[in-house]
């Protein structure tokens, strides 16, 4: 059922290394999947050495051509979705449905690419001289160095594999070793669709280790994270040593304010929902509540039963709804900020302890009537944890929802146009969804503001950040 994990360097399977392994575990029953091998200076080398060989000739391949490979990659994904989901739930412990609807987001993210690889458009300035022509080109940036969280381990790497791909470059990506299955079923993907050797790498290791090493080297040009933002600084420090071009998709801890005039049972059962997608393991998952006194314990109500009704359990099992939390690090996180928040006076509504079953099963849990002073008002929870506060209006739930640094993600329920545009205007995020909360697919720009990183993925915009613009000036003489 699993897969058999490996590095990828030159298009060389690699199942051992002297650098040393690791064990990749099931959190759904915490046992072992398989050993994974790391990369040493050697393998590192030899990846860096590979993604320069191999740009020269992949950022002279046509676009049209790139566009092909990722075509296929992508139907070979959707013709094996079976098989890497149960690989993605194994490793992660999201619910099957959800490991299958990640890998179907992960195809479309190489099929919008591929496309969008062919419109790398530049430009005609109009001269001052008659005998001047003036042309703006945009061109691969160089080799990339990409490091990926554990959470989506196919949907992240997809959004930087395919555009470093589909703009020329080649690419040397780290995902997280506690999922490392899921990417290299990508990776195979990609090698059965004729990707030439060298232009797409797959290492794992020590992660400060293989970053710093990475970063530093000549060959990479750009770097592309997503991860914690104590990380994401380390690794900006790195990159501005070298001058290298930096995307930092970083933390975040997103508010959601509700109206008094929204669709109150609507707003709590659609944004639970949101809440415990992935087990609520995801940077853009909802975490503040801020909702209006006269909804407030409505809101809270519609809530607590829509969270009563889950069922927690193995992804894999029929049933269930709401996975295991990823590692024993997301339980010992949880159990510290619910028991701060209530020695703090929080209402337990709902959850708040593990489960007494094999696994890392966390019950969902809603606090209410947080208090500013808890630490989860503060600190991105990345589990089952929502935390609701009253407020008395909606100007007053949107200076809550800019209190903190972050700046990633923002939701807002309400039926009237005017609250909608202010809330729009004023919310301090890169993402805003207004009476829904799909906030990121292929076509459009994903990215935070403040803590939570700089640079775009997604879109136009993400497809650009992988290329540098020339600008030539040619006097016919």
């Amino acid at each position: 059922m699993y897969t058999k994990l490996a590095l990828l360097i030159d298009g060389e399977w690699i199942e051992e290394t002297n650098a040393g392994s690791e064990i990749v575990l099931n959190p759904a029953t915490e046992q072992p999947l398989g050993t994974l091998p790391h990369a040493g200076k050697a393998e590192l080398d030899r990846a860096l050495a590979a993604a320069s060989r191999a740009f020269e000739g992949w950022k002279r391949t046509s676009a049209y051509e790139r566009g092909q490979i990722l075509r296929r990659a992508a139907d070979l994904m959707r013709e094996r979705v079976e098989h890497i989901a149960t690989v993605l739930t194994l490793e992660e412990g999201k619910t099957l449905a959800e490991a299958k609807g990640e890998i179907a987001a992960a195809a479309e993210f190489f099929d919008w690419f591929a496309e969008e690889g062919r419109r790398t458009y530049g430009r005609v300035i109009p001269a001052r001289l008659p005998d001047m022509r003036q042309t703006v080109t945009q061109e691969p940036v160089g080799p990339v160095a990409c490091f990926t969280p554990w959470n989506f381990p196919a949907v992240t790497p997809a959004r930087k594999i395919a555009p470093a791909l589909a703009a020329g470059c080649t690419c040397i990506i780290k995902p997280a070793e506690e999922t490392p299955g899921t990417t290299l079923e990508i990776a195979r993907a990609l090698t059965d669709a004729g990707l030439p050797k060298g232009v797409l790498n797959v290492v794992f290791g020590v992660p400060a280790d293989v970053s710093e090493y990475l970063i530093r080297s000549p060959v990479i040009r750009k770097i592309s994270f997503t991860g914690s933002t104590p990380v994401g600084r380390h690794l900006a420090r790195l990159a501005g040593e070298t001058l290298t071009l930096a995307t930092m998709e970083l933390g975040g801890h997103a508010p959601v304010i509700v109206a008094k005039d929204a669709d109150v049972q609507r707003a709590a059962e659609l944004s639970m929902a949101i809440k415990l997608r992935n087990t609520g393991q995801v940077c853009t998952s909802p975490t503040r509540f801020f909702v209006e006194h006269s909804v407030y314990e409505e809101y809270i109500e519609h809530a607590r039963v829509f969270v009563e009704k889950q069922v927690v359990g193995d992804g894999l099992q029929k049933g269930t709804t709401v996975g295991p939390v990823a590692n024993t690090r997301r339980v010992a996180a949880m159990d510290n900020l619910i028991s701060d928040a209530l020695s703090h006076s929080a209402r337990l509504v709902v959850g708040g302890e593990r489960l007494k079953a094999t696994g890392l099963m966390y019950k969902p849990t809603i606090l209410a009537d947080m208090p500013d002073q808890a630490r989860a008002m503060s600190e991105e929870p990345f589990g089952p944890l929502a935390l609701i506060q009253p407020v008395d209006d909606v100007e007053q739930g949107i200076a809550r929802a800019n209190a903190l640094p972050y700046g990633l993600a923002g939701y807002a329920f309400t039926r009237s146009a005017a609250i909608a545009n202010r809330i729009a205007g004023e919310l301090e995020v890169g993402v805003i969804g207004i009476n829904q909360m799909v906030v990121t697919i292929p076509e459009t720009p994903f990215g935070g503001i403040g803590d939570s990183g700089w640079g775009r993925e997604g879109g136009i915009e993400g497809l650009e950040a992988y290329t540098v613009r020339k600008y030539v000036g040619h006097l016919h003489v």
